[in-house]
């Protein structure tokens, strides 16, 4: 395991190193530490390729569309799993198409219509796309989480009178934390992360996301590594802090809807 550990913990020393190093440096060595911890990396990087900018658009377009994926997603795999047993395999299958036909087929039909409708070079482009792509594991791991939890709350709560969507809302909801922070986590990496959609839909304009900021270090010939991965590092935070919050409920969430 110690070979294994540090062939994973070598690209991260690298990312770290790089960051704090000045051109000097890295073009003596890549692999050598710092000889200090060089800061001008990182303001540089900011203010050059106006990260704060990239940074809050990333941060919209993840929040607003993890928060209408997982709604949606809970929503429907409510449906499936207490709706008709006849035809919940086939909902759900239908779902897990998204798992198995590759997303690049619907690459260019999608940026057309996202033309057509006038969406091109704007949040809302993205928002509908990624609520779209992460539906099929969003439904996955709830679907699978809900098969596990008996319905005995949800039926007491109707006979009590409340309806669907009370509850859905005050009793179903509440009991899908665990795997909630599981789908938090899980979509929040392939958002925040992508970068060919937001380059293909907001390259060029001012709602450019944070991986499109940071490719703009990267010139036809040459490089600037050091802000590059000074880049890489601040976009890497947010998500790091979202996974040390939430880190406690995604084995359990995961081993919730595997095991369903």
């Amino acid at each position: 395991m110690v070979p294994v550990t540090i062939a994973y913990l070598f690209p991260l020393y690298i990312m770290v190193t790089m960051s704090f190093k000045t051109t000097s440096e890295i073009a003596s060595s890549t692999v050598a530490p710092p000889a200090s911890l060089f800061l001008g990396n990182y303001q540089t990087a900011w203010e050059s390729a106006d990260l704060g900018r990239a940074m809050v658009n990333s941060l919209l377009i993840t929040a607003v569309s993890i928060t209408v994926a997982v709604l949606i997603g809970a929503m429907a795999a409510y449906a499936i799993v207490r709706g008709s047993r006849r035809t919940s395999t086939a909902k759900l299958m239908l779902f897990l198409l998204g798992l198995m036909i590759p997303g690049q087929l619907g690459m260019v039909p999608l940026y057309m219509l996202m033309r057509d409708v006038g969406l091109l070079q704007t949040h809302a482009s993205l928002m509908i796309f990624y609520v779209g792509s992460l539906m099929p594991m969003t439904v996955f791991l709830y679907t699978g989480f809900l098969k596990t939890q008996s319905p005995t709350y949800e039926e007491a709560a109707k006979i009590d009178g409340a309806g669907w969507w009370r509850a859905f809302f005050h009793v179903v909801f509440p009991l899908l934390r665990p795997v909630t922070g599981t789908v938090i986590i899980v979509n929040t990496i392939n958002t925040w992360n992508d970068f060919l959609t937001p380059l293909l839909y907001l390259a060029g304009t001012e709602n450019r996301t944070l991986p499109v900021a940071v490719f703009s270090f990267q010139g036809e010939f040459a490089s600037e590594w050091g802000l590059i991965f000074a880049g890489m590092m601040i976009a890497a935070l947010p998500v790091l802090i979202v996974y040390f919050f939430l880190q406690r409920h995604v084995i359990q969430g995961f081993a919730g809807g595997l095991k369903g």
